[in-house]
């Protein structure tokens, strides 16, 4: 089976975005900012169904799309927190939240994530993570002191365009720390007892976690 054909194919099935995701959308693919993918977006979408998360936690806005989406297409009232660190994205994320009437749904914080996690302390039904990849196994202890039995754990981009099924020695030399990192990262989703994971191949791979221990 041709997986690209038959992705192509699910993807040409999928509703169309609202007039305002698909301008963020267009921007950013414009302009060269990563933002989830056609298969990883309607993940989420049917995520936002079955959960229903009241509060939500990003980690990476970079423009504001992936919150955006998750506010717009969540079936209930819910307060997001998404943390950012690259200002010249802030700005973009800022106003396309202003443009979509969503300020008081989602609040942005700025900084590094290790600095600015420590400081939540409220947990989280749903937990997006979408940020630099070398830093997911430095983020996870306090994704797990964010969350409670029946919290959910996204994490997107973690095959690496397929990279991760390589030998360290046949990654490029740039990549490997990254490489190495997320496979520790995997290995800790999978093997901690407090959840259940799954590894699907949507998008560039989703690590989906949900919490079934204290």
């Amino acid at each position: 089976m041709d997986d690209r054909r038959l992705k192509g194919y699910l993807r040409s099935l999928y509703p169309d975005l609202t007039e305002e995701l698909a301008g963020i959308e267009r921007e950013a693919l414009a302009s060269g900012v990563p933002i989830i993918r056609k298969d990883t977006q309607q993940y989420l979408r049917t995520l936002m169904a079955l959960c229903r998360p009241a509060r939500i936690l990003e980690v990476g806005t970079a423009v504001g799309f992936s919150a955006a989406f998750m506010a717009t297409y969540n079936p209930v009232d819910c307060r997001i927190t998404t943390l950012e660190n690259y200002e010249p994205r802030i700005v973009l994320a800022r106003e396309n939240f202003r443009r979509m009437g969503l300020c008081d749904t989602i609040r942005l914080l700025e900084g590094d994530a290790l600095e600015l996690l420590p400081r939540i302390k409220e947990s989280c039904d749903l937990i997006f993570m979408d940020a630099a990849k070398g830093q997911y196994i430095n983020y996870w202890p306090e994704l797990v002191r964010l969350s409670r039995p029946g919290s959910v754990i996204v994490t997107d981009n973690v095959l690496q365009e397929g990279d991760i099924l390589e030998s360290h020695y046949l990654v490029t030399r740039r990549n490997r720390t990254i490489h190495k990192r997320m496979r520790e990262y995997l290995w800790e989703l999978t093997h901690d007892d407090r959840f259940v994971t799954d590894i699907m191949n949507v998008g560039d791979g989703l690590a989906v976690s949900v919490r079934v221990k204290e």
